[in-house]
């Protein structure tokens, strides 16, 4: 592990002795990421990519003019640690200047009444939208962005009459939903099935049984990480795929590799970001991932190269703008030039990333189609 990353979690009770004191010399970014429980398996993507920006960002003049330096904390919803307690103290320990996180929003929701602006926050991975607390930034896309394009294209070629939402029970899931049934009404089409599942459900059986017996021939999977690999080996084993085409958001390469390549088959994500795409900004960010981490790297995807945006973002933000992250937010936050394996440069709301429907061929996704 390189020097310029510290392990979390700690026993807080090494925060109050002294273990992790404030320092001077180095920019400490809480790089808040899943570490167990559904979305674990994004984490070690999410640490490698951001490790690639630390080394960037340390070759030039680090952050504020200091070297920069993770102190990576599980934020999974199932972690054991509160991550509230965790940050918090943290913070009043001057212990960390800043936090990229990638994690659900539904710890992004309990940690925005936490931070109250003493460090600045970038939130990195798609969301719901509507994130307006001062000293936050998401920079991910939201359901208008992802969502309503890619209905749009699968309408299109595929002509679904009968609409399957199906997701982990907290707001991403659930106001993705809302935003799907609402653009679904002007296509004159039904929404025969709507469920939101616990984290963790073992078995996946009940639930695809309901969704065959529903008759949906299209399925919105909006399920968080181990949870939809579960939901798509148990859609082969039931041989779904003949009549019912799969939908998601949040499925990455990660989650393709788990799956099985025999239980992906009409199975379609939408991202602003994969990692066979070939883009120019992609075929440069991959060539210096691996250059770091050699041939047999954690898997790239949209998750994990937000993490790596996140820590440029952060960056850039300070060194353009200083202070002024305080009393801004995603909505209205100023203009920032920063490295991506997307694009160069955006502000959140205005000039995105490009968008693109992909389809699951294997093990990996092809066939991308720009939205």
């Amino acid at each position: 592990m390189s020097a310029n990353v510290i392990a979390m979690p700690l026993e807080l009770a090494d925060f109050r002795s002294g273990g992790l004191r404030p320092r001077t010399d180095a920019f400490r970014v809480a790089l808040l990421i899943p570490m167990c429980g559904s979305a674990g398996i994004w984490g070690p993507s999410c640490i490698s990519s951001a490790q690639v920006a630390v080394e960037e960002l340390n070759r030039a003049n680090g952050i504020d003019g200091r070297p920069v330096q993770l102190i990576m904390i599980d934020a999974a919803f199932e972690a054991a640690e509160p991550i509230e307690e965790i940050v918090n103290d943290l913070i009043e320990l001057g212990a960390i200047d800043a936090i990229v996180g990638m994690h659900i929003s539904a710890i992004r929701q309990r940690l925005s009444k936490v931070v109250r602006q003493r460090v600045p926050y970038i939130y990195t991975p798609l969301y719901e939208g509507g994130e307006t607390t001062a000293g936050l930034f998401a920079i991910g896309e939201t359901p208008q962005e992802q969502l309503g394009p890619a209905i749009a294209r699968l309408q299109k070629t595929h002509s679904p009459r009968k609409w399957a939402l199906i997701g982990n029970d907290y707001v991403w899931p659930r106001a993705s939903h809302s935003y799907a049934k609402s653009y679904l009404k002007s296509y004159d089409v039904d929404v025969v099935m709507e469920r939101y599942l616990p984290f963790g459900l073992p078995c996946m059986k009940t639930v695809l049984e309901e969704l065959d017996a529903s008759g949906a021939d299209t399925v919105l999977v909006s399920l968080v990480g181990q949870d939809a690999v579960n939901f798509n080996r148990m859609f082969g084993r039931m041989e779904l795929h003949r009549k019912i085409v799969r939908l998601s958001c949040a499925m990455e390469e990660n989650g393709l590799m788990a799956c099985g390549a025999g239980n992906l088959e009409r199975l379609f994500a939408v991202s602003s970001y994969f990692g066979g795409l070939a883009t120019e900004c992609n075929a440069a960010f991959k060539e210096r991932y691996h250059a770091l981490h050699g041939d047999f790297a954690p898997t790239l995807n949209a998750l994990g190269q937000s993490t790596y945006e996140g820590m440029h973002y952060l960056a850039a933000m300070l060194l353009d703008h200083g202070d002024l992250w305080r009393t801004c937010s995603t909505g209205n936050a100023p203009a920032v030039r920063y490295a991506s394996g997307r694009r160069t440069s955006h502000r959140p709301g205005a000039e995105r990333p490009s968008v693109y429907l992909a389809r699951a061929d294997g093990l990996r996704f092809s066939d991308f189609k720009p939205l």
